[in-house]
């Protein structure tokens, strides 16, 4: 019959956002943690990406117009139509897959030496990248939220905003 294999490392510590040791937790592998990424560095590689974002999206951000019947005027008239859907939808998309399938990085965070890992210090996952990512564009698309989440990363002690709490991830350099 033999013995049963020991429970597998508990990583959620006293708290949710503390550290399991070195080699131990969901995606530690052995792996020595490294150092936090400089919250300078984060900002100036966050800027990048947003530039990045910018150019790629502009094609979708153009304003168009579309025609349709006014029946109170009984004319037709011409409403302006925007795409920000299609370049929240790009922008996401680049910062989910790059993060998901390049290491971690985005091109602003490979730039600055940062990458986005799991709080064992292992590769993010694709669905914990796109929790990320999800929690970010909502807070982002909510009035002034999208500042307190990016406040977080100056008041944690892993430098964590709301979006990295809720995916359990860090940035760290690399």
């Amino acid at each position: 019959m033999g013995t049963s294999p020991p429970p597998p490392p508990d990583d959620s510590g006293p708290y949710p956002w503390s550290a399991p040791p070195p080699g131990q937790g969901r995606g530690g592998g052995g792996q020595a943690a490294g150092r936090l990424g400089g919250r300078w560095r984060r900002l100036f590689a966050g800027i990048l990406d947003i530039i990045i974002v910018g150019v790629i999206s502009s094609p979708f951000t153009y304003e168009s117009f579309s025609t349709v019947w006014d029946a109170d005027k009984d004319i037709f008239v011409r409403v302006p139509i925007q795409h920000t859907f299609l370049a929240a939808l790009v922008g996401f998309l680049y910062y989910w897959l790059l993060t998901a399938f390049w290491n971690g990085q985005t091109l602003g965070k490979k730039l600055f030496g940062l990458r986005v890992v799991d709080i064992g210090w292992g590769r993010v996952g694709v669905g914990q990248a796109a929790v990320r990512e999800l929690v970010a564009w909502l807070l982002y698309a909510t009035c002034c939220l999208g500042w307190i989440n990016l406040a977080f990363i100056l008041f944690t002690s892993r430098k964590q905003a709301i979006h990295d709490i809720a995916a359990r991830t860090l940035v760290v350099d690399t």
